[in-house]
Parts: C-alpha cells; sequence; structure tokens
C-alpha cells in the first residue's frame, strides 16, 4: 500500500470526530467520548500543524498526531478508521507513520501512551521494537484510567 500523508483539514477533523465509531471496549476511542479532546480535535489552532491524514488513493483511512515534547522526542497520536482494525493493517500503518515521523522531525526516540487494555495495539507496538517504559494513570472519558507510555529509539 502506498501511504501518503496530508497535513488535516477542519472537514476531515470534524468527519473523524462525529463518524468514526469503533466496537466494543474500543468505544473508549471515539472523539466524542472525551470532550476535552474532541475540543482540541476540532480547533484547527489547538490542532496546529501537527496532525495528519493518512491517505491512500483518496480515501482518509486514518491520522498521526506528532507532538514535540523536546528537541529529541516526538510523542505520537494515531487513530485508524474503525473499518480497518483488526485485520492485520496495524502494523504497515504504524511503520508509516514512523517512517514519516524520521523524515520530518528526525527525532531520536518516539513515545506513545496507549490504554492498558488495548492489547492488540501494545502487540503491534512492541513488534514494531516500541519499548514498554511505565505505567500511570489518567483521567480521560468520564473516569480514570490505566496507560502504558512507550518508547522507540
Amino acid at each position: 500500500m502506498e501511504y501518503k500523508f496530508e497535513e488535516m483539514t477542519q472537514e476531515q477533523a470534524e468527519d473523524i470526530a462525529f463518524n468514526w465509531h469503533y466496537n466494543g471496549e474500543f468505544s473508549f476511542y471515539d472523539m466524542e467520548s472525551d470532550k476535552e479532546d474532541l475540543v482540541e480535535f476540532l480547533d484547527p489552532h489547538k490542532r496546529g500543524n501537527s496532525y495528519f491524514v493518512v491517505m491512500n488513493g483518496t480515501e482518509v483511512i486514518g491520522f498521526f498526531s506528532f507532538n514535540k515534547v523536546s528537541e529529541s522526542t516526538i510523542d505520537l497520536g494515531l487513530g485508524m478508521r474503525p473499518d480497518l482494525t483488526g485485520n492485520g493493517n496495524g502494523l504497515i500503518f504504524l511503520i508509516a507513520g514512523i517512517d514519516f515521523a524520521k523524515a520530518k522531525y528526525n527525532p531520536e526516540k518516539i513515545t506513545l501512551s496507549v490504554a492498558t487494555f488495548n492489547q492488540r495495539a501494545i502487540k503491534v507496538y512492541k513488534k514494531l521494537g516500541f519499548e514498554e517504559d511505565e505505567t500511570f494513570m489518567q483521567d480521560t472519558n468520564g473516569s480514570r484510567y490505566e496507560f502504558l507510555k512507550m518508547i522507540y529509539y
């Protein structure tokens, strides 16, 4: 698959926020589940130029956010279109995001945080070479959840 990264438009942000709905426990990742995240995602000034959609032809198949934590570290956020999850597409999608981050930002480290219940994603991250760093509790989606911070060198 040939993935192309484009800066996210307002129309794309709204489509993702209001039309992408995940099944079962993964509904945790619906943008509407966390009002603070939703506000940031929909505000073009807060989104800035750190959010990119991933295109496969003319189709949006996912998105990445790249937030500079330090001169040498980028923190990654990502989402794949719900109908494409759970089908073995995650690794190639993640590789594309890492390659884009390396080319654009040249980081020494890439970090991400994932809810600990999401073993499916953790398995993909580990397969690519992410290492577990620490777990922490975070208030989100109206409750408190455990997250795992992972690092890629």
